[in-house]
């Protein structure tokens, strides 16, 4: 029992030591990646607590106030992202006459991956009004392109690596451009949607890259960051998706989401893990969708396996009329 109460002490410390190193305002990656494993640490160190709770050693009271305080700091900093939290985005409550609605599917395919089928057949499942794919080279755009050909408007933006995009709208698009905001491989989508009769929509297809050994933070948060504020319409209506590879309660993010005055469907609701893809459970929530505006959510959830080391997200958004705009609450 003693040798337990060692290991758990231990345990409690390193949880600790990670847990306040994570609270400095830094770029490191090795501190950053923190942020992705906090909702892992709040049960890892529940589990911890109660094992400890019945052991009887000189550092057990030591150890439970560690462990104590590491779920506290991390589940405050996930809080809005706990189902019990209060909602930030409504679903959708004018009259379906007011509204015009489109799905928008956003999805990492893995530029590594060879799963063209399975990503193809979810597409033609779901058959979305707007498609936004990312890690997409020259092989994939060929593979898709069936699917693709199926859109009206199509924008191709194939890379060797692992940020190359796609964009397919049925929904009239006035403008699509493709921005190196801070680096010349992480490319950033803007494409200005215009529903017949109702007000236009920007829409922000985004992923930068992720905090990696060698690779810190400072370009990916400012990639975040800009594609939320320096938007080129400036449209009052807008949507952002795709793979932040950043949680939704990180700084970075927090600081996207506070700037732009972006809204997230998922506070109040979860935190709806996408990566990876096998072990969701466990996963972080890496792929983001927000709106701002007039913009109204009519459903989301996350899809089933397609493949890839990421899960799709679907999205059912609707865009009121400027007379529904006028008269709604607030």
């Amino acid at each position: 029992m003693k040798v337990i109460g060692r290991i758990i002490f231990v345990l409690a410390m390193i949880a600790l030591i990670v847990t306040l190193v994570s609270i400095i305002p830094s770029d490191q990656w090795f501190i950053r990646t923190v942020d992705m494993v906090r909702v892992l640490l709040v049960f890892l160190c529940i589990a911890l607590l109660v094992i400890g709770l019945f052991l009887k050693t000189r550092l057990r009271w030591l150890t439970i106030a560690a462990l104590i305080l590491v779920i506290g700091i991390n589940a405050w900093r996930v809080w809005p992202y706990w189902a019990v939290a209060d909602t930030e985005v409504p679903l959708a409550q004018a009259e379906a006459s007011q509204l015009t609605c489109f799905s928008a599917l956003s999805a990492n395919v893995k530029v590594k991956n060879t799963g063209y089928q399975q990503v193809a057949d979810q597409i033609r499942k779901y058959d979305p009004d707007v498609l936004f794919l990312m890690e997409t080279d020259d092989k994939w755009l060929a593979e898709l392109e069936p699917v693709l050909s199926g859109y009206p408007t199509v924008r191709r933006h194939p890379q060797p690596k692992a940020f190359g995009l796609a964009f397919a709208t049925r929904v009239p698009a006035s403008k699509i451009n493709v921005v190196e905001n801070t680096h010349r491989d992480t490319p950033t989508l803007y494409a200005t949607l215009q529903p017949a009769g109702f007000p236009p929509v920007e829409f922000i297809g985004l992923h930068p890259k992720p905090p990696l050994p060698g690779w810190d933070t400072g370009e990916r948060d400012r990639n975040i960051v800009n594609a939320g504020v320096q938007t080129p319409d400036r449209l009052p209506n807008a949507v952002v998706m795709g793979d932040f590879n950043d949680v939704p309660w990180s700084r970075t993010t927090e600081k996207f989401h506070d700037m732009g005055n972006w809204n997230d469907p998922r506070i109040g609701r979860g935190s709806f893990g996408t990566f990876p893809a096998d072990y969701v459970p466990l996963g972080w929530p890496l792929d983001q969708l927000m709106m701002k505006g007039d913009i109204q959510l009519g459903s989301f959830e996350i899809l089933d396996d397609n493949g890839s080391d990421h899960l799709a997200v679907l999205a059912n958004i609707c865009v009121p009329s400027d007379r529904a705009s006028a008269n709604s609450p607030g």
